[in-house]
């Protein structure tokens, strides 16, 4: 089972996919988890997780529930994770409209709950690389095929918000090695990885990184950093991004991942079966 993570412009699905089968929450160890929306027809049944809110940006990133929502992917079955994310471009190679797949991510938030082994005792995994490497592949084969401007990689580096950065935090991030900033990713694929969830990503560049050059503008957030000629080209992006999702359903899982072995240390020395329920008790 496939479940489609994703936070503003949410809406495209139902343009795409039509209307969902049913909503829930799923309750967890941690809280309910946010909104879930199951998609059924004769040609793909998926979930979609709504990180900040139905009806808009309702919940600022950090305040979602991270924990809550991986744990409840894992209840209903769920193998692969695609999250879709809009950060901000810091390298001039990055322009905006374009689609990225990442390849790493530096974590720069501060208070977020990052590991769902608040004993110690589990946890201790590599995160080399922290992007499912089948996903990264199927969705570069995904986008080779869709003409529309695209990388294969890209660092992005994750804040804690929900101020946007200050133009010297860009400028330390670039010296870092980071590409794109935005909010969400961290602590999401750490959690999938402990749960044995292949994660993936794909960004669509939504605007500049802070810059001093860039005009303030009273009553403006990440629009303000926005060029009015370049708009088009985000909307051009979501619809691609649609068609991604479209080709990403049909491929469910990948039973030769890796992902899916990352707590198998544990389980050869005997401190957890396989009901990952039990990992958390």
């Amino acid at each position: 089972m496939v479940l489609i993570l994703g936070g503003s412009n949410a809406h495209l699905l139902k343009d795409a996919f039509g209307d969902h089968k049913e909503e829930f929450r799923i309750e967890t160890p941690f809280g309910n988890s946010h909104v879930i929306r199951r998609y059924v027809s004769d040609n793909y049944e998926f979930f979609f997780l709504f990180r900040h809110g139905v009806r808009g940006y309702e919940i600022t990133a950090p305040f979602v529930n991270y924990r809550a929502n991986i744990y409840a992917a894992k209840k209903l079955g769920v193998k692969r994770i695609l999250s879709w994310t809009g950060p901000g471009a810091i390298t001039p190679k990055f322009e905006i409209g374009d689609l990225v797949v990442p390849t790493d991510i530096i974590d720069f938030t501060k208070k977020r709950d990052y590991t769902f082994f608040d004993n110690g005792r589990l946890g201790f995994i590599r995160v080399s690389p922290p992007f499912c490497h089948s996903i990264r592949e199927e969705l570069i084969k995904i986008l080779e095929k869709l003409s529309h401007p695209f990388h294969k990689k890209g660092v992005y580096i994750c804040t804690e918000g929900p101020r946007l950065e200050t133009p010297a935090e860009i400028r330390f991030f670039s010296a870092i090695g980071a590409e794109m900033v935005g909010m969400t990713l961290s602590p999401e694929a750490f959690l999938a990885r402990e749960l044995e969830i292949c994660y993936g990503s794909i960004c669509y560049i939504t605007n500049y990184a802070e810059r001093e050059d860039i005009e303030y503008k009273a009553g403006e957030l990440f629009e303000g950093t926005l060029p009015e000629d370049r708009k088009k080209h985000v909307d051009k992006a979501l619809s691609v991004l649609t068609e991604v999702v479209k080709y990403f359903i049909k491929n469910p899982d990948n039973s030769n991942c890796l992902c899916k072995k990352s707590m198998l240390r544990y389980k050869k020395l005997g401190k957890i079966g396989e009901n990952f329920e039990d990992w958390i008790k």
